[in-house]
């Protein structure tokens, strides 16, 4: 079947290097992930499947009874004492490295997530699919979108052992009576999974991975998800203490547009962020303290929710709080009194656009009152075209003292970029109210902000702690920076 190619790239799992081929074919709707062992004959990959297999066969021992590093090393050293005579056996004359690759990929694919493993270390997938018993995994790739894998887990017990293994290590359980599971990773990346009869097709497993490299807003500007007028108008909101609502629909970047734009907080301040799962990754430079709430165990006891860590933030002298997306109504009851009394909040909500999300929140069944809603400050839209891919920063829009919403920035997806629909009235009102300053001062300091993240772009700093501390030293240093970004300077920190 004719075939054109799309992409090729190295990935490495541990020691184990992998090939990456990106193709597409005649007659198949989506194009194709294509993973194997770099420059393994099909001849020798054969030859390592009927290892694995008589391995697998051979060696007897309960999985699911071992706990922590020290049970996983012990697997691991009963599986390499009988792959060493295996492989010297069946590949006389390999090298030390040639048989150590094979021991190292034959463990991989037959202990923890096997086949798995290679994903999660692919960078460039944002989320990785099991659909069932039989079917191909899907891979959600950063350039391509969803991609049909090689990859192909034939036994239903298989794909339920792998939620097993994962819900354990955070003292969750799946089961037929309990068959719906919320649980992470240890690195981070957030899975969910369920049994079938509740997916009719068969056991899922979607993994949502976390990003090695956090975002910053240098990356966000340099990949246009979001333009500098806008960047600079939200970093001067954060510097003085205007309260955000990041919204969007599922996959369009909510938890990343929150953490690029925590790097805007002043080092001098105590910020307090809750969430359901570690995923917000914070300069060095702040005074930062993290928080998570906790599911109850098998017994049902010991949870501690979202709505508990909310409540005691409030009593830890917070100077900003920030919260994972915010879904029940006591939740939102709590942070929009919060806001109510002067804190300063920031928070991920579920809905496509402005509209939307006041209609959400102040209709049943969260009902908010509309005094609430005039507390928050801005509402910021985060969009994913599904059809390419691209994540845009969608709308943004201030409420007035009535709670109702105006869009001051609109996206124009034909054209690209994002235009200025109204001027923000209560925002300027409130900037000149907590700042002293003059419309044109506040002007002007938006325009420095602009020229320092352009100089940052131009200077290619990406990296989230360099990046930290350039926001810093426009808090600290202002002056030194300025004349820094006004020169086209290099950075240098401030002696």
């Amino acid at each position: 079947m004719e075939t054109k190619a799309i992409d090729s790239y190295k990935i490495y799992s541990e020691k184990i290097p992998l090939q990456i081929h990106i193709y597409s074919q005649r007659g198949q709707p989506v194009p194709f992930y294509h993973l194997s062992l770099l420059n393994i004959t099909p001849e020798t990959k054969r030859t390592i499947e009927r290892i694995r297999n008589d391995i697998i066969t051979g060696l007897s021992f309960d999985i699911s009874q071992k706990q922590g590093k020290q049970g996983e090393e012990e697997i691991k050293e009963q599986f390499r004492e009988k792959l060493s005579a295996l492989i010297e056996g069946q590949f006389a004359g390999a090298d030390q490295d040639t048989v150590e690759l094979i021991t190292d990929y034959i463990i991989t694919t037959s202990l923890g997530l096997a086949e798995l493993e290679f994903l999660l270390n692919d960078q460039q997938l944002e989320e990785i699919v099991i659909n069932g018993a039989g079917i191909n995994v899907w891979v959600y790739h950063k350039k391509y979108g969803w991609l049909k894998t090689n990859i192909v887990f034939n036994d239903e017990n298989k794909i339920r052992h792998f939620a097993t293994i994962i819900g354990r290590n955070v003292d969750r359980g799946i089961s037929l009576l309990d068959p719906l599971l919320d649980a992470h990773l240890k690195t981070g990346d957030r899975v969910n999974a369920t049994l079938a009869p509740i997916t009719t097709a068969g056991n899922t497993l979607t993994i949502r991975k976390f990003s090695k490299v956090p975002w910053t807003i240098t990356t966000f500007l340099k990949n246009k998800t979001i333009d500098y007028n806008a960047a600079a108008l939200i970093w001067q909101a954060m510097q003085y203490e205007l309260s955000i609502l990041v919204v969007g629909g599922t996959g369009s970047g909510k938890t990343s547009f929150m953490n690029v734009i925590s790097g805007f907080f002043p080092p001098n301040q105590r910020i307090i962020s809750i969430e359901d799962t570690r995923e917000l990754q914070l300069p060095a430079t702040l005074h930062w303290v993290p928080m998570q709430s906790r599911l109850p165990n098998p017994e049902g006891k010991g949870e501690i929710t979202m709505l508990d860590c909310m409540i005691n933030a409030l009593r830890m002298r917070p100077d900003r709080i920030i919260v994972g997306e915010v879904r029940r109504e006591k939740e939102l009851e709590v942070m929009f009194e919060a806001l109510h009394t002067g804190h300063s909040v920031y928070s991920t909500f579920h809905a496509s656009n402005v509209n939307e999300t006041i209609a959400r929140l102040a209709n049943p069944p969260i009902n908010l009152a509309r005094q609430l809603l005039a507390s928050l400050d801005l509402i910021v839209v985060q969009h994913r075209n599904r059809r390419t891919g691209v994540r845009r920063t969608f709308q943004v829009a201030e409420l007035d003292e009535s709670g109702n919403p105006k869009i001051i920035m609109q996206h124009n997806n034909m054209q690209d970029r994002m235009s200025q629909t109204a001027l923000p009235q209560r925002t300027m009102a409130t900037l000149m109210l907590y700042s002293g300053m003059s419309q044109e001062q506040i002007s002007t300091e938006l325009q420095e902000k602009i020229s320092v993240l352009k100089w940052l772009v131009a200077r290619d700093i990406e990296e989230i702690g360099k990046v930290g501390l350039i926001i810093s030293d426009y808090y600290t240093e202002k002056q030194h920076l300025l004349d820094l970004v006004k020169k086209n300077k290099d950075y240098v920190a401030v002696k």
